[in-house]
This record gives C-alpha cells, sequence and structure tokens, in this order.
C-alpha cells in the first residue's frame, strides 16, 4: 500500500496528474513558483524521488526528462482509503463515522459508485469510460489548482 505524499510531493504530483501530459521539472517549477519560493533543484529532486518510489516514470527528452503518473489521483486516494479503512478493528464502524463525515452531495456520488460497481460488467466499463472523459473535460487540461 502507497504510504502518503508528503507536502511537496502532493503538490508535484498534482500537477502531473491535473496536465495528464508528460511534464518537465521546468515547467512544474515554474507553476510552483506562483505560489511559493523553491529551487530547481528542489523540484528535481522531489520529481527524482517519485520516480524512485514508482509514482511517475521519466523518458529522456534532450538534456532534460519528461515526467508521466504512473497511476491517476482516484487510485491513489482508494488505495489510501482502503490502507486506513484495513487498519480499523471494526470495519463497520469505521465506515459509519465515514459516512457521516460526507456531505449530501458526496453522499450522493457515494450512492452513484456502488450502483456503478452493483452494474454487470460491460455497463460498467461504458459508464467508467463516459466519467473518465467527462473528468478530462471539465479539467480543461490548465497549470495550477
Amino acid at each position: 500500500m502507497p504510504r502518503q505524499l508528503g507536502e511537496l510531493e502532493d503538490a508535484v504530483m498534482t500537477r502531473v496528474w491535473q496536465w495528464n501530459r508528460p511534464v518537465t521539472v521546468r515547467e512544474v517549477l515554474e507553476d510552483l513558483q506562483q505560489e511559493r519560493s523553491i529551487a530547481y533543484t528542489t523540484v528535481m529532486t522531489v520529481m527524482d524521488n517519485l520516480h524512485q518510489k514508482g509514482w511517475v516514470r521519466r523518458e529522456v527528452d534532450g538534456r532534460a526528462y519528461r515526467y508521466t503518473a504512473v497511476s491517476t489521483r482516484a487510485a491513489y486516494a482508494a488505495a489510501l482509503m482502503n490502507e486506513a479503512w484495513s487498519q480499523s478493528d471494526n470495519r463497520a464502524a469505521a465506515l459509519v463515522a465515514f459516512f457521516g463525515m460526507m456531505s449530501p452531495e458526496e453522499r450522493e456520488a457515494l450512492r452513484d459508485a456502488v450502483r456503478m460497481v452493483q452494474e454487470p460488467e460491460p455497463e460498467r466499463d461504458r459508464e467508467a469510460t463516459e466519467q473518465g472523459s467527462e473528468e478530462g473535460d471539465a479539467s480543461g487540461g490548465g497549470a495550477g489548482r
């Protein structure tokens, strides 16, 4: 199971996930510098660490690397939730407490997700594909948060 990303790792991965394309250290640096003062070497080290940990793959592009996410942010979040849930000695109570923290909109999204999981395979695959393309359209591929 994955361990939770650190603050800077998360800031870098957020950009890699949002942009959904191969990115360079320079691109990530320039976007991060809109929010904080940070050195090129710091971003380079974080991206190298993310590569070593298996979060991103990289390919040589001239004298630099281009980094691409290995999995989605949704898969990362799901793995963290599963890890946290598996630590509970009373999983049902943990779920009830978690659901109690959700907004009405989040509970409706949960109901939709449960319905998707309970549907026959071909229908589930079609809906997941449609949702993925809608999320891609909504993100706009822009920079920043």
